[in-house]
């Protein structure tokens, strides 16, 4: 009885499995297959599984009149330079709040946190008055920023918590041989945080890549980024499903790549309790 239970739930937990990578993988293969058919191809009812396939929605994408390779140096500066801010900054002061002890800590993580629960559309006015201010708007800094203001209070919380699961005896240890605070964190902390710094940092990554609110309100024509892009597919004439399938696999696919190359990290840091 008890292998036959054993059997069943192996079963019904195979086809769960089964079910969330049809619902997932679908439509991004799906997309991916639509940017190599031609126009005539893909809106085709019922759908076309045989077609020749075709570079030509890529081509036009990188030639001619399109920016399209302004927009990915625009997505990967901004977002790589964001990324590298928020868990730099993130890192120390995950750390900090992770080892100080004062009255009110776990209010002040609470309202580091709180800023990243907040709605884009809340921040998105008083921002924009800000920058407009400091004549911020349509350069990479205003949009670092505005990155920086959801990013760096996710990247601190989630770095306390990696911070909090660390065992400190090895920093003890450190600590009677004579080490400072600076060199306790630098040498012997953060060489194991490697899991945590890379999940944060790909999190942190994929939101500032995958961003449209920000983008279309803070930049102009010399720093739209892909999303922004992608959007200007839309229009009064129609859409132009090729390009807009074959921006949308430029966007996933890159995405889709870095997350397997690091997969092993990004395992290994998700399961080390860090969301709680």
């Amino acid at each position: 009885m008890n292998n036959m239970s054993h059997r069943l739930a192996g079963i019904v937990r195979g086809l769960l499995i089964a079910l969330m990578l049809v619902w997932s993988l679908v439509p991004v293969i799906w997309m991916v297959l639509s940017s190599f058919k031609p126009n005539t191809v893909i809106t085709n009812s019922p759908p076309s599984f045989l077609f020749s396939p075709t570079l030509v929605h890529y081509v036009n994408l990188f030639s001619g009149g399109n920016n399209l390779w302004q927009n990915v140096i625009n997505s990967v500066i901004v977002a790589g330079v964001s990324t590298l801010i928020a868990v730099g900054l993130g890192t120390m002061a995950g750390y900090g709040l992770s080892r100080i002890q004062m009255r009110g800590k776990d209010h002040l993580s609470f309202w580091i946190i709180s800023v990243r629960m907040a709605p884009i559309a809340a921040v998105i006015v008083p921002l924009y008055l800000m920058f407009r201010y400091l004549h911020l708007l349509d350069s990479y800094t205003g949009l670092i920023i505005a990155y920086l203001s959801f990013n760096l209070p996710f990247a601190i919380w989630l770095m306390t918590a990696f911070f909090d699961d660390l065992p400190r005896d090895l920093e003890e240890a450190a600590t009677v041989d004579g080490a400072t605070k600076w060199q306790v964190f630098s040498r012997v902390a953060l060489p194991l945080m490697k899991p945590g710094i890379v999940t944060t940092s790909i999190l942190c990554f994929i939101f500032a890549w995958n961003d449209y609110a920000f983008a279309t309100t803070f930049t102009g024509p010399g720093t739209q980024t892909i999303p922004i892009a992608a959007a200007n597919v839309l229009t009064q004439s129609g859409i132009d499903w090729g390009a807009l399938t074959a921006i949308g696999t430029i966007v996933v696919l890159p995405m889709a790549v870095f997350g397997l190359l690091v997969k092993r990290w990004l395992v290994t840091g998700l399961t080390l309790g860090a969301v709680k």
